[in-house]
This record gives C-alpha cells, structure tokens and sequence, in this order.
C-alpha cells in the first residue's frame, strides 16, 4: 500500500472514530436528559396519539427480548461490533464506499451507546415512545442502528454491484485463477 491510500485510508478511519464519538456523546446525552426529566413522570406527549416520551429501563435486547440476559447480550453485542469493525477496515478506499463508512460508523456508535448503559446500569435507556402503533420504546442509539442498516441494505441490494463487493470473499484470487 503506497503512502498516499494510506494516509487516505487513515483519514477515513478517523472521520469514522470522529463520527462514532460525536453520535455517542448525544446519544449518553439525550438518555441523562430522559433519567433526569422523565424517570418517574407521565410521559410526555409531543404529538396527541402519536409522539410521547417516556422513561423506560429496557433489561432485555431488541424489542424486550432476553429480559435479564446482560452477559448473553454484551457477548453478541461484542462480536457484532468485532465484526463491523472487521467489515469497516477490509472497505476499499474507493470514493463510492465512503457513505458505507459513514453507515459502519453510525452503526457502530448505536451499539456501543447502548453497551455502555448496559455496562453501566444493567439496562438501556430507552424514552421514545411511537404510541400511534403501540411499537416498543426505543432510544436514540436504536435510530441509528436501524436507520444505517435500512441505508446499508439499500446499498448492497440496488447500488453495488456484485464486483463492488468482491472484497468481502475470503477466498484467495489465486485458487480462483486455476479453474
């Protein structure tokens, strides 16, 4: 790798950690603002029917479930985020995968905000509350990771083509070359 991707490819990965820390401090923001304004009140409606916020202490995964289940939890949580991490280092310095890196980033900064109330408090923050569909309460690290994966799904299944993503095969080239 010539020093020009290098320092390209570092620059990158920065603006990712950059990214990641920002989004993570608003989203440990926004969840102190819910424990100090809204734990023990009524919800708080911002849309009649629609729109409330609403403390609530989440001991379970994604929609409620594994309730009490920390250490299962942190431990998938932990590969996941390994993995993204993996996926984030192996991206081409390519222009067109840089709204990935963004993605990757996002995502990686939902995670972790909600690992760390784990962490920290044995439960997620959550104090959104969609009412008009009766949908779990969610918090802010949940938006990000839905919203990037929506937008990374959309990306690999109409944008990139198969050839884009050929560095994602673990196989070797040169076993490929034989046949």
């Amino acid at each position: 790798m010539n020093k020009e991707k290098k320092n390209s490819r570092m620059i990158m990965l920065l603006i990712d950690m950059l990214i990641t820390a920002v989004l993570l401090v608003f989203d440990q923001f926004t969840k102190h603002l819910a424990v100090v304004h809204l734990k023990g009140q009524a919800p708080y409606v911002l849309i009649d029917g629609v729109l409330e916020l609403q403390y609530l202490e989440n001991r379970g995964s994604a929609f409620g479930m594994l309730q009490n289940q920390k250490v299962f939890i942190l431990f998938v949580g932990i590969v996941f985020l390994a993995v993204l991490l993996f996926f984030l280092l192996k991206l081409p310095e390519q222009k067109k995968f840089r709204i990935v890196h963004i993605l990757l980033a996002v995502i990686i900064a939902g995670g972790i905000g909600n690992m760390i109330d784990r962490f920290r408090l044995d439960y997620v923050v959550d104090f959104i509350s969609f009412v008009l569909i009766n949908y779990p309460i969610f918090n802010v690290a949940d938006i990000y990771v839905v919203v990037a994966t929506i937008g990374l799904f959309i990306l690999f299944l109409f944008v990139y083509k198969e050839k884009d993503l050929e560095f994602l095969n673990f196989k070797q080239n040169r076993y490929r070359e034989m046949k």
